[in-house]
C-alpha cells in the first residue's frame, strides 16, 4: 500500500528494502516516551488536538481531492458529456485528480529505486497507472491509484487499532516523580532518582520507579502489567512496580530499583522489540515476494511484446492494457501488509491479557507444542512459604531459628524470606560473613563466627555430615542445618498451590498437550502436589542442571517443549526450550530476559492463553494467505488471456487488501 500521510514514512534498510512504518515507536532512553511524541512536550492539550485535526485533514485530504476530480470526470464522461471536457482539457483534468495520489507513490519508487529496491509496488503501480494514461485510460489510470490510496488509509487505521493497546503502556510511566529530599518534597524527573530514595504518590497517581512500601498498606489498579484489573492490597514491606496506579490513599514508598531498570522499562523494551522477531512464516512471504515480483514483471513485458510474433492483427495498445492489467493485479499487497499486521495483532491480544510476546515467532512455535514442562515453585505454587515447625537437635530453639534466619537473609529464595520473616528481630545485631550459594544445595557461611550449613539434604550429603534418616520420610519442605559440621536440627515450610493450577493443567490435557513438572524440591513434595495437579510427570531433588538434562531428554524425543519457570536457577531451561515462558510477577530478572513469553501476573492458566492466542493468530493469517493467492491466480489468469480490466485488477490487489487487513483486524476483537 502507498503512503499518503505526510507522518506515516517508510523506511529503508540498508539493501534498499523498504520496511513499513514502524508499528512501536522507540522509546525515548530519558523519557521513557516515544520519540514521536517527545516534540510535543510540554505542549498543552489544546494545541495537540489542533495537531491532530490538522494531521487527519492531512491524512485525508489527498484521496478526497482526487475522489472528486475522478467521479465529476465519471460523470462528464459517460453522463453530461460536454463539449468541453475532451482533449486536452479532459487530460489535464484527469492528471489533476492523479497528482495527489499518485506523486507520493512515485516518490517512493524513486526512493526504493535508489536503495537497491527496483520491483518495489510503488514501481508497479507507477509503471501500471503511466500506462493506462499512455494508451488513454486515464479514469482508470486514476481509479487504480486511488483505490490503491484508499486501501493505505485502511492499512493506517488497521494497524492503529492493532497497535493500541500495546501504545497505552507507552504512556503509563509519569514524567515527573515526587521525592523526598531533606525533608521536603520535590518534583523532578523519574531519571535523577536513586535507589534507597523515598517517593510519594498520591491517590490517582501512577507509580514511577520499582520499590519496596513504606506506608501501612495501599490498594494498586495493576491493569496495564498483569491485564487484571482486580485491585492489589499492598502491606508495608511489600512490592510496588512502576505503571501500578495508586488507588485510596498517600503512599511512601521506598525505591529499589532506578528509572531504566525497572520491570515496567524492560516490559517496554519487550514490546517495542517483538515486531522485530518475524515468524517464519513472514520470512517466507519477504522471500517469496522478492523472488515473485521480478517474475511477474516479466511476465507483464512478455504479455505485451511476445505476441508481436505469433499474433496476425497485433495491436500494440491492447496488449500495453493487459500487461498493465497483469502488473497490477502481481501487486503482493495483501500478503505484505496483512500477514504482519496479523501477527502484530495476535501481540497486541496477548498484552491485554497480561502475555508478552517478544517476538511474532513465538506465537508460532506456541501453535506447535505438545509438551509443557513446569517448575513447581513460584510457578505452580504461590511462593508464599511459611514455617511449619522447627525442630532442633542439641541446641536451643531460637539459637537454630537465629542461625538459620541469619544466614537465610543472604537470599532471595521463598523459602528463606518465609524464615527471615518467621524470625523476626532475632537476627539484629547478628555477625553474618562469608555467605556463598551453592547452587542447587543451599547456603554456607559464618554467623557469629560458627560456620553454618543451611539447605537441603543433598546439602548435608555433600558435606558427609551424618543426620538422622527418618527426616528423609517428612514430606513437607524442610531447611537442614548444620553448625561446625554437625546436623542440629531442621525446620518445615508449607507452600500452597495457586488457585488456577489446576484448571490450566485440566486445560492443557484437554489440547492433548503432556504436562511434566520439574522441581530441587525432594521428591515427597513434588509427588503431593503433583497427584493434587494430576500432572503426567513430575521429578523432585533436581539440580537446575538436571533440569536442563530432563529437557534435553525431551527434545531427544522431537517434543516441542515450552518450559515455565521463575527462579533464577530457572533461565537456562528456558533458554534451551523451544518456547521459554517466565512468570513475570514474581519471577527473577534473569529468567525474564532469558524468556521468550512472559506471564506478567503470575497465573498457570495464562499458558493454555498463550498458546491459544498463537493458534488464533496463525489460523487468521493462512486464512489471508490463502485468499489471497487464490484471488491473485484466478484473476491473473483471466488478465492474462485479456477478459480481466484494470477494474477487475484493483478488486484483485487492493480489494483483496482490504479484505485480508479486516480479517487480521478480527484478533483485536477476540476474548479469552
Amino acid at each position: 500500500m502507498i503512503n499518503t500521510n505526510p507522518n506515516h514514512k517508510h523506511t529503508y534498510d540498508a539493501k534498499g528494502k523498504m520496511t513499513c512504518c514502524s508499528l512501536v515507536e522507540k522509546i525515548d532512553a530519558k523519557t521513557g516516551k516515544p520519540h514521536a511524541h517527545s516534540e510535543n512536550d510540554g505542549h498543552d492539550h489544546e494545541h495537540s488536538h489542533d495537531t491532530e485535526n490538522n494531521s487527519f485533514f492531512k491524512t485525508y485530504l489527498p484521496a478526497i481531492i482526487s475522489f472528486i476530480f475522478l467521479m465529476l470526470g465519471l460523470v462528464f464522461d459517460y453522463f453530461i458529456k460536454p463539449n468541453f471536457f475532451q482533449n486536452y482539457f479532459r487530460l489535464g483534468w484527469y492528471i489533476v485528480a492523479y497528482i495527489p495520489v499518485g506523486i507520493p507513490v512515485m516518490k517512493d519508487a524513486v526512493k526504493s529505486i535508489s536503495k537497491g529496491a527496483f520491483f518495489s509496488e510503488f514501481f508497479l503501480m507507477s509503471i501500471a497507472t503511466l500506462g493506462a494514461f499512455f494508451i488513454g485510460e486515464y479514469s482508470e489510470g486514476v481509479a487504480v491509484m486511488l483505490f490503491y490510496a484508499v486501501g493505505e488509509l485502511f492499512q493506517t487505521a488497521a494497524v492503529n487499532r492493532a497497535k493500541k493497546s500495546i501504545k497505552a503502556l507507552l504512556d503509563i510511566r509519569p514524567d515527573t516523580v515526587n521525592v523526598n529530599r531533606n525533608g521536603k518534597l520535590q518534583t523532578i524527573s523519574p531519571n535523577e532518582i536513586q535507589i534507597g530514595e523515598t517517593i510519594q504518590v498520591k491517590a490517582g497517581e501512577k507509580v514511577a520507579l520499582d520499590g519496596e512500601l513504606i506506608s501501612e498498606s495501599a490498594t494498586f489498579n495493576t491493569a496495564a502489567l498483569t491485564g487484571e484489573s482486580k485491585p492489589d492490597t499492598k502491606k508495608k514491606g511489600e512490592q510496588v512496580l512502576a505503571g501500578m496506579i495508586n488507588l485510596n490513599s498517600v503512599s511512601d514508598i521506598k525505591v529499589t530499583t532506578l528509572f531504566k531498570d525497572s520491570k515496567l522499562s524492560k516490559i517496554l523494551e519487550m514490546v517495542q522489540d517483538a515486531t522485530a522477531r518475524k515468524s517464519p512464516t513472514q520470512l517466507f512471504i519477504s522471500k517469496f515476494a522478492k523472488v515473485y515480483t521480478p517474475i511477474v514483471v516479466f511476465l507483464a513485458i512478455g504479455i505485451c511484446l511476445l505476441p508481436y510474433l505469433f499474433v496476425s492483427n497485433y495491436v500494440f495498445n491492447d496488449w500495453l492494457y493487459k500487461s498493465l492489467v497483469f502488473l497490477v493485479i502481481s501487486c503482493p499487497c495483501a500478503l505484505v501488509i496483512s500477514i504482519p499486521l496479523g501477527y502484530f495483532g495476535g501481540i497486541g491480544l496477548a498484552s491485554r491479557n497480561g502475555i508478552l510476546f517478544k517476538g511474532s515467532n513465538y506465537l508460532d512455535v506456541m501453535t506447535k507444542i505438545d509438551t509443557v514442562v513446569m517448575d513447581k515453585t513460584g510457578t505452580l505454587t504461590k511462593g508464599v512459604f511459611k514455617v511449619q515447625e522447627i525442630k532442633e537437635v542439641g541446641i536451643d530453639e531460637k539459637e537454630l531459628l537465629k542461625l538459620t534466619a541469619a544466614i537465610e537473609s543472604k537470599s532471595t529464595h521463598p523459602i528463606a524470606l518465609a524464615i527471615v520473616q518467621h524470625a523476626g528481630d532475632v537476627i539484629n545485631n547478628v555477625s553474618i560473613n562469608d555467605v556463598e550459594e551453592i547452587s542447587g544445595h543451599g547456603l554456607k557461611g559464618k554467623i557469629d563466627g560458627k560456620e553454618v550449613l543451611a539447605g537441603n539434604l543433598k546439602l548435608l550429603q555433600k558435606f558427609n555430615i551424618e543426620y538422622d534418616k527418618e527426616i528423609e520420610t517428612i514430606v513437607e519442605t524442610i531447611v537442614v542445618v548444620a553448625v561446625n559440621n554437625k546436623y542440629v536440627g531442621y525446620i518445615t515450610i508449607a507452600d500452597e498451590i495457586k488457585e488456577d493450577a489446576v484448571q490450566a493443567i485440566k486445560d492443557l490435557h484437554s489440547l492433548n498437550i503432556k504436562t511434566v513438572m520439574l522441581s530441587g524440591d525432594k521428591q515427597t513434595v513434588v509427588d503431593k502436589a503433583s497427584q493434587i495437579l494430576k500432572i503426567d510427570n513430575a521429578f523432585g531433588n533436581l539440580l537446575p542442571e538436571n533440569k536442563v538434562e530432563k529437557v534435553q531428554a525431551l527434545k531427544n524425543e522431537n517434543k516441542i517443549i515450552a518450559f515455565v519457570g521463575d527462579g533464577v536457577n530457572d533461565a537456562p531451561v528456558v533458554a534451551l526450550a523451544d518456547a521459554g515462558i517466565a512468570m513475570g510477577g514474581l519471577g527473577s530478572d534473569a529468567t525474564i530476559e532469558t524468556a521468550d513469553i512472559v506471564i506478567q501476573n503470575d497465573q498457570p492458566s495464562k499458558i493454555v492463553t498463550a498458546i491459544k492466542i498463537g493458534k488464533v493468530t496463525k489460523k487468521i493469517v493462512w486464512q489471508n494467505i490463502i485468499l489471497a493467492m487464490a484471488v491473485k491466480v484466478i484473476v491473473l489468469i483471466v488478465g492474462a488471456i485479456g477478459i480481466a480490466t484494470l477494474w477487475e485488477a484493483v478488486f484483485a490487489d487492493v480489494g483483496v487488501a482490504l479484505l485480508a487487513i479486516l480479517n487480521a483486524v478480527r484478533i483485536q476483537k477476540i476474548k479469552f
